[in-house]
């Protein structure tokens, strides 16, 4: 899906998400009254916040020196983070203050085991990669700001050179493959008939450009051969790089536990993925038995029949969540775009265009309404000083999942039964990931086994969005591709939850409106919070160590 809106790019540099709206009509949170402690906890984390952000900037130290000052520096937040009094707060009060803690420890964790600076030569890549997105000419006030952002580029690869001293084998190979060929997805890439050859071929599509502004080629030169001088390194130092990259099994234990404050253990996760793998397609096979006599969904022939195709599934969703009572549109919820644009690929359509191409509403349900983008203008209108920015993976990709076989279940596909085949499709692909990122991340498999497992295990995969995927779990924070389908759970565990405390009193267009306003927090703690039930929550109430620390 080569599409610089795509949102699965989107969520992690955005995360404005709040929380605490009883009405989607009006998502303006108020704070909290500043309970004795609880103003204490606010300023903490805007200060984590500010402090923690300009790793993320242009250029920032990552040496060893630099490193260890962090390290110092989040253990004295954390000191004072447990000083707090919390057990007399409410349960809001409460839920922040995990919220928060599990963002400290998230940082705790990059900083001692992720180590991505000195573990994974795509932590650099990627930095280096989007300089080469600019679109020229640039205004003429606008220059010297690329020029400065070019004149990083060398920076970046002698940081890299110095610090990268356990590199992970997978890592190393995925940076070498990102470096010099085009990974056949896109994702967040500006669109091109033939896709630059990696890294070094947006350089290269950078200097062509540049003939509109010939002042930026010396610059853009400069870059580029830094880049080739980095990808020269990797190839001569390659069989030296024989890192791990996966965390281990007691790390992510404690990953799952204190980050993602989810209450299973790595083998808990396992044999739920493996569950709804075989759920998912004992479903697929009946209800493509079911199908039998009627006629297959074909991919649309042209770029005029999708958009067509898109305008009438965005027609057909909204009515039926509105004629349904399934959740509030607000007013301000206007055309929300597509996830995935129109594009004719050499070797024919990839797994998500297979899908979308045949009928636009698996992915439309999941990332456009009332998925990701839905989801993300609702937060927009939600003010609270943690809540939003608070970011959870499993809580917006668990989302994005259950609203794909929910709606499916509430009745909005009767009429399409070919549709339903696709959900399952989808469905399969969620399942099929959660034991493929606890394999990665276990070191039982490599980048390539789970490429193999995927290509055998889901229908229409293709290696190039099996292998695109594999890295994306693999080199994002642990546990990401597992919050698709466990993510999933939990919401449908918490509806349960709902179901049986109010009984006749239930109203789905209430439960997923004061959902949707708490944000993305972890969905434990929103359970906790819609709930009252504390048993996951005792949990979580002790922080444990980090092991080996």
């Amino acid at each position: 899906m080569k599409n610089p809106k795509n949102f699965r790019g989107m969520m992690l540099t955005l995360m404005l998400i709040g929380a605490g709206a009883a009405d989607a009509d009006n998502q303006v949170a108020t704070v909290p009254d500043r309970l004795d402690g609880y103003g204490a906890l606010i300023d903490l984390y805007l200060e984590f916040e500010q402090w923690r952000n300009p790793m993320i900037g242009q250029f920032q130290d990552y040496s060893k020196t630099a490193i260890q000052a962090r390290q110092t520096h989040l253990d004295q937040l954390q000191e004072r983070l447990a000083r707090l009094s919390v057990t007399q707060w409410e349960i809001p009060q409460q839920v922040d203050y995990l919220a928060v803690r599990s963002r400290l420890d998230q940082e705790m964790f990059r900083l001692r085991v992720s180590r991505p600076w000195s573990r994974d030569p795509g932590f650099y890549i990627d930095r280096i990669l989007r300089i080469a997105f600019v679109d020229l000419p640039v205004p003429t006030e606008d220059i010297e700001a690329v020029r400065a952002r070019l004149a990083a580029v060398p920076g970046w690869v002698e940081q890299a050179i110095s610090n990268l001293d356990e590199v992970a084998a997978d890592y190393a190979d995925l940076a070498l493959h990102n470096l010099g060929a085009a990974d056949g997805v896109g994702h967040g890439h500006p669109y091109r008939a033939t896709p630059p050859a990696g890294v070094l071929g947006w350089y290269d599509d950078l200097l062509a450009r540049a003939d509109q502004q010939p002042e930026l080629k010396p610059a853009i030169q400069t870059a580029r051969d830094a880049v080739a001088a980095f990808q020269d390194w990797l190839q001569k130092n390659r069989q030296e790089m024989n890192g791990a990259a996966g965390v281990g099994r007691e790390n992510f234990d404690w990953y799952l536990r204190n980050v993602k404050l989810m209450p299973y253990t790595v083998d808990d996760i396992l044999a739920l993925g493996q569950r709804e793998l075989d759920r998912l397609w004992a479903t697929y096979a009946l209800e493509q038995h079911r199908n039998r006599d009627l006629p297959k969904l074909e991919p649309a022939e042209s770029a005029q029949v999708y958009q067509q195709r898109i305008a009438a599934t965005d027609r057909h969703v909204r009515d039926f969540l509105v004629e349904q009572d399934i959740l509030t549109i607000p007013d301000f919820v206007d055309e929300l775009d597509t996830n995935a644009p129109w594009i004719v690929r050499p070797d024919g359509p990839n797994f998500w265009e297979q899908i979308q191409f045949r009928d636009p509403s698996p992915d439309h349900l999941h990332a456009v309404i009332p998925g990701h983008r839905f989801d993300r203008l609702l937060a927009q209108h939600v003010d609270h000083p943690i809540r939003s920015r608070i970011f959870s993976g499993a809580r917006a990709e668990g989302w994005g999942v259950y609203v794909e076989e929910g709606l499916l279940n509430a009745g909005i596909f009767d009429e399409q039964h070919r549709v339903r085949e696709l959900i399952y499709v989808f469905g399969i692909f969620r399942a099929a990931r959660v034991s493929a990122d606890v394999w990665l991340q276990l070191n039982q498999k490599s980048v390539e086994e789970v490429v193999d497992y995927w290509m055998e295990t889901v229908p229409f995969m293709d290696r190039n969005v099996a292998r695109v995927d594999a890295e994306i779990y693999l080199r994002r924070p642990p546990g990401y591709g597992l919050g698709y389908m466990i993510g999933m759970l939990q919401m449908q565990q918490l509806l349960a939850d709902r179901k049986r405390q109010l009984g006749d009193e239930f109203e789905l267009k209430a439960f997923h409106d004061e959902f949707l306003g708490k944000g993305w927090l972890p969905i434990s703690l929103i359970r906790w919070e819609m709930t009252g039930l504390e048993d996951e929550i005792e949990r979580f109430r002790d922080p444990q160590p980090l092991p080996g620390n």
